[in-house]
């Protein structure tokens, strides 16, 4: 039995904030303390409390730092961490131009797996634990990124993605072989270890009815596991894929019809939603995914979370690696802020450390295991230091209150900001 304390400042959500008063929707121990066993969090509470639970355990004193439940990304690109900060282009353009063309190489094996180490430094350096992310179409490309996972120990999802058209030769499996490679990817990743497998067909103009179909036997088979795919990101897109589909009502009808849309269905960008797609996706309980830095860098458009929360809609918040512009959920939270405030909606700091940590996770039903610091959880930590950069430390001289620091790390906060990352207890930078 390994056992260790952390001790620091401890923030953690037991539910979503409802405006700036409400301080009962967390838990924050000024002098706090995490008693870690065998990977999992057996207490948290003050530190002159937790500590005598295990005298001889070690103590790791983050002091003055905060420690919060790590980071949760709901919506990213494995194969394209090398894409990012590519100049110019729109959604379509772009994917022709950089995205299809760095896929190309994750057919390759010894590539797959180099990139895969480098991506989850990139994950767990900006102070990310889980994420459910799009691998390529190649089996080597999934193997890779939970092989690495499982490495590590982190919950990951993810899943290799199903496309047949219109996209280049070497990207493109068939509606029986997408079928196939995810199901056998199914078999051999799904439960293993905190790993969790995502069917993903990756939109709809790169699959036919005849995958899609494929795609939605999957889920009836599989239904516990998730289903990952892009919705109304473009206003191009959403014409081409509508055009594939002409007998579709809308873009998401194309998804319905397939059978994918459920409770577990995550979808990317959602910004261009007609009035019975919000219906749709409120009725069936799918989880449409936020995603700022990536919709301003392509100029997508502006998502309304107020709009959507106000249907009742749960949605997920993400970087979108390759497109979006940061590993950092600290600048997508700085990004999403500015798109709310652009549409007369407001990001309180308590709701957006909420969002990216316990409000992630409850979208993807796995708040009992990740996103809370609760007895129980895995110890998927991160350790945040709000004076980090010279510009920080001197803006946090006058701050006064918990939620001005932490409006401080959402808004300058970046990798620089995160102290120390801790996977299963297991510290990571």
């Amino acid at each position: 039995m390994t056992q260790k304390i952390l001790r620091g400042r401890v923030l953690s959500f037991v539910a979503e904030p409802q405006g700036p008063e409400d301080t009962d929707s967390f838990v924050y121990h000024e002098d706090g303390a995490l008693l870690i066993v065998d990977g999992k969090i057996l207490a948290m509470g003050p530190f002159d409390q937790v500590a005598p639970r295990a005298p001889s355990a070690a103590v790791v004193d983050h002091r003055p730092h905060l420690l919060m439940p790590g980071f949760i990304d709901m919506h990213l690109h494995f194969p394209q961490v090398q894409v990012v900060a590519s100049w110019g282009s729109q959604l379509l353009d772009w994917l022709n131009n950089y995205t299809f063309p760095a896929e190309l190489s994750f057919a390759d094996a010894g590539h797959a797996t180099r990139m895969a180490t480098a991506f989850y430094d990139q994950l767990t350096g900006h102070g990310t634990t889980s994420a459910m992310a799009f691998c390529s179409v190649h089996e080597t490309s999934a193997e890779a990124y939970f092989a690495e996972a499982a490495r590590r120990n982190m919950c990951m999802i993810g899943g290799k993605v199903m496309m047949d058209r219109n996209a280049p030769d070497g990207l493109l499996d068939s509606a029986q072989t997408g079928y196939d490679a995810s199901k056998a990817l199914i078999a051999k990743w799904h439960g293993q270890g905190r790993a969790r497998y995502a069917i993903s067909p990756r939109f709809a103009i790169t699959s036919t009815p005849e995958q899609l179909e494929a795609a939605g036997a999957l889920v009836a088979e599989h239904p516990e596991c998730y289903v990952q795919t892009h919705l109304s990101e473009n206003r191009d897109e959403i014409a081409f894929a509508t055009s594939l589909y002409p007998e579709a009502r809308d873009y998401l009808d194309i998804y319905e019809a397939a059978g994918l849309v459920t409770d577990k269905m995550f979808l990317g960008h959602a910004i261009h939603l007609e009035d019975r797609e919000i219906s749709a996706i409120a009725e069936q309980g799918a989880h449409p995914v936020f995603c700022p830095t990536s919709n301003l860098f392509l100029g997508s458009g502006l998502f309304d979370q107020g709009g959507l929360k106000a249907r009742g809609i749960q949605s997920g918040i993400a970087t979108d690696i390759g497109a979006g512009t940061s590993y950092s959920m600290l600048q997508t939270l700085n990004e999403g802020y500015k798109v709310m405030q652009l549409q007369g909606q407001a990001l309180h700091p308590y709701q957006a450390f909420h969002w990216i940590t316990r409000g992630n996770a409850l979208t993807l039903g796995l708040a009992h295991e990740i996103g809370t610091l609760d007895a129980g959880s895995a110890a998927d930590v991160v350790v945040l230091d709000a004076a980090a950069t010279s510009a920080m430390a001197l803006r946090m001289e006058t701050a006064e209150t918990l939620a001005e620091e932490l409006f401080v790390l959402m808004m300058m906060g970046d990798d620089r900001a995160v102290a120390q990352t801790y996977v299963a207890g297991i510290a990571q930078k």
